[in-house]
């Protein structure tokens, strides 16, 4: 099982995700995309992602507003795994 993140590490981790935050249990970014089709092609950039990974956000969409949240929920928190995945979603978000 993966192990858990100190309240520490997350911090640290922050500082080079700027576009994610804390909530809880999980680390949670909001991007709007310029149109829902493209908002919809950058979730399935990110499933694809994902899935390599086997790895998988919670994701909601509201119209060209997709947020996801990444906890890893085997082991109750956030772990290096949740790290990695925000830095794969900024990369597509920006790539």
């Amino acid at each position: 099982m993966a192990e858990l993140l100190s309240d520490a590490d997350i911090e640290a981790a922050l500082v080079d995700l700027p576009a994610w935050q804390r909530d809880g249990n999980a680390i949670v970014r909001t991007v709007e995309s310029p149109s829902f089709p493209e908002a919809v092609a950058l979730v399935d950039r990110v499933a694809e992602a994902a899935e390599a990974a086997n790895h998988h956000p919670d994701i909601d969409i509201r119209w060209r507003k997709v947020t996801y949240s990444l906890s890893t929920h085997s082991a109750g928190g956030i772990t290096a795994s949740d790290v990695e995945l925000a830095r794969t979603i900024d990369s597509l978000v920006h790539g």
